[in-house]
């Protein structure tokens, strides 16, 4: 395993000038002071070339040997290729297991570039480093936070995802124990942990069904990387910043609001996996309906010659900002040139042009591709917070949908899909049912309505589930909320006769840890009817307005239960609860008579930190250098713990058979 390539501040080897020589046909030492200032019109064309050796060198010198070391000894290459020195997308044709790392998924990350990369080249798994930055400071992250940096890896492509990071505790260390700056800690001495076992399922479950066929993206998106290297100077060649600046902060958040998924590939991707196929550029085994050159301008002419072969053979050739116009490199002819600004005019100037050109991405790119292209999924109204993967198998239409948003959102989604039945496969729980499809002539069309940061499968296939109807009666109601005996893990036992947060407790002000809310209850009579089914509800959460984080993420959401709650119906565990909709399905649990219920909730470890004094660190700087900053130690304070209500069973039936 190769960790991010994080190696700053280093763009030179010893026999540099007699490599860049032998590769670039020039002397590179007259043009050195271009490496650090603007020496005139060549410069960007001599950091180009500079930049370009680079690369090589570093897939030669370490890559190609890596990968030849891993072969020999009968085993697999994961690295995360990306960063310094300047590594390209194509550099993943030598990883076994490309991974990624970042949750921004509607902009160009290293996830994304992960992911393509596997697509182009077969990789049937993509892991990512997922939680290195959630929710600061240090035990501040909760399940739920988990869950909803987990479904921005998964919108990118991964189905691996890579635990970040398990903090090591010697004996006898003080609980919570010790921390690791980047502020995820999983493990046991996180009292939600109870919870595990039930969110492990959940990303297993869609690490499993990502996984499935193979995936199905419509537009690939050229990553122009002749302008990234000649963006490139002394002390800054980080390939994936440049491409990041290059590419915009447009072209990736247009195309998915459009209703299609996408890939990056570069020249290289193109020349060693690619090919042009009835309208269609193949990258491996993908065929893709659209390219889209992100205002490049650098471009090698084999790779325009093959894109207009692509436009002339019916695919969408779309360009943005500008028209490619330069050939890359100090030693470019001027026949390259030319060649390069005729092929660019033929495509896109003129009656007839078979290419397309958009001059400003965020007023004009969603709209256009529409109408050249029919969209995967399109929502009605339209949400860009809803996410979404399309996969194929031989008999099924694999699509997961995600609501990146704190608020509840209920739409119609239109999937570019004639044939088969729809069914909604709940990762949470694993449950599915089938669910009615409307025919349209953009394909079948489902009704949705996706809690705060709620995700869900929708399968299209030729299986007969019997269809579950969302058209339910509620007939009736029983509140729980009040009277509550609730005893403390090592603590007080107390009676609470309106639920409220331990934090207001003085004697569980600071506690860290798993408290037991235990109440009795009379099922009403119409709750045990046949044909009746019963769900606890434990209460609605509260929407928190997103603030710019320094880095990482978490969820802009309060839930009724602080953090993670386990629940028992007359002795029997029905299951978890910590992300929304709060709630279980309790009928199979129930009896006619008297009940007993049993919750056991836990909170978060940061508050036992907020009672006592916070680590010194000063003696370990003094003895190895500041090696980290732990992150925002300034904010650990208590959070509010336990239930909040209201809690609620609620009986509902079909409202046909009510009638």
């Amino acid at each position: 395993f190769c960790d991010s390539l994080e190696v700053y501040n280093q763009d030179w080897t010893d026999d540099l000038l007699e490599e860049f020589r032998r590769r670039r046909g020039y002397d590179l030492k007259p043009y050195l002071p271009a490496l650090v200032a603007d020496i005139g019109p060549q410069t960007a064309a001599i950091r180009h070339d500079w930049a370009k050796t680079l690369t090589e060198l570093l897939n030669e010198r370490f890559l190609a040997p890596l990968e030849s070391w891993a072969a020999r000894h009968a085993t697999r290459v994961r690295a995360q290729v990306y960063g310094v020195p300047a590594a390209v997308l194509s550099s993943n044709a030598r990883i076994d297991l490309p991974e990624g790392e970042g949750h921004q998924w509607r902009s160009l990350s290293a996830t994304r570039w992960a992911s393509s990369a596997s697509h182009i080249y077969g990789r049937q798994v993509t892991s990512s480093e997922t939680w290195t930055w959630l929710h600061s400071p240090v035990f501040r992250a909760t399940p739920l936070d988990v869950k909803a940096e987990a479904d921005l890896h998964f919108l990118q492509g991964i189905n691996q995802l890579i635990g970040h990071g398990w903090p090591y505790t010697a004996e006898g260390v003080e609980y919570p124990g010790w921390r690791f700056y980047a502020a995820g800690v999983f493990n046991e001495k996180n009292p939600w942990w109870i919870v595990m076992p039930d969110l492990a399922l959940y990303l297993q479950r869609l690490s499993f069904m990502m996984r499935q066929g193979r995936p199905v993206n419509d537009v690939a998106i050229y990553l122009p990387t002749d302008d990234a290297w000649a963006r490139s100077s002394a002390g800054r060649v980080n390939m994936i910043e440049h491409l990041r600046a290059a590419v915009g902060p447009d072209v990736v958040a247009r195309v998915l609001e459009a209703g299609y998924g996408f890939d990056f590939f570069d020249d290289e991707a193109l020349m060693r996996a690619g090919r042009i196929e009835r309208g269609a550029l193949v990258l491996g085994d993908n065929r893709y309906r659209i390219v889209i050159l992100p205002g490049v301008e650098r471009i090698p002419l084999e790779t325009l010659r093959r894109l207009e072969d692509f436009a002339r053979s019916g695919g969408v050739l779309v360009a943005t900002r500008r028209r490619p116009s330069l050939a890359p490199g100090f030693a470019a002819s001027e026949e390259e040139r030319r060649a390069i600004e005729d092929v660019s005019r033929r495509l896109f100037e003129g009656e007839g042009a078979p290419a397309r050109f958009i001059p400003m991405e965020d007023q004009g790119l969603t709209s256009a591709l529409q109408t050249l292209a029919q969209p995967d999924v399109q929502l009605s109204p339209k949400i860009s917070e809803i996410g979404f993967v399309h996969r194929r198998t031989d008999d099924a239409e694999i699509y997961l949908l995600v609501n990146t948003s704190n608020a509840r959102r209920i739409f119609k989604a239109t999937f570019r899909v004639q044939k088969g039945r729809a069914e909604r496969w709940d990762p949470l729980t694993g449950r599915r049912i089938a669910i009615e499809a409307e025919r349209t002539p953009q394909g079948l069309s489902v009704a949705l309505d996706l809690a705060p940061y709620e995700s869900c499968l929708i399968v299209f296939t030729d299986r007969a589930l019997p269809i579950a109807r969302n058209d339910e009666l509620q007939i009736g109601a029983l509140d729980l909320s009040s009277d509550w005996n609730v005893a403390f893990a090592d603590g007080p036992s107390i009676h609470m006769r309106e639920l409220r947060s331990w934090t207001e407790l003085e004697a569980t002000r600071y506690f860290s840890g798993t408290a037991t809310y235990e109440k009795e209850f009379d099922l009403p009579a119409e709750f045990a009817h046949s044909g009746v089914r019963v769900k606890l509800d434990l209460g609605e959460g509260r929407a928190l307005e997103p603030k710019i984080l320094r880095s990482g993420m978490q969820a802009w959401y309060e839930g009724p239960v602080r953090e993670a709650a386990v629940v028992y119906v007359n002795g029997q565990r029905v299951g978890s609860v910590w992300a929304p909709p709060y709630a279980l399905d309790v009928t199979g649990f129930l009896r006619p008579g008297r009940n007993r219920i049993h919750i056991e909730v836990a909170n978060l470890a940061v508050n036992y930190m907020a009672g006592r004094k916070l680590p010194d660190y000063r003696l370990l700087n003094l003895r190895y250098g500041e090696r980290f900053q732990p992150q925002d130690m300034d904010k650990i304070q208590t959070v509010p713990a336990g239930l909040f209500g209201p809690i609620r069973l609620i009986a509902t039936r079909d409202r046909a058979a009510g009638r």
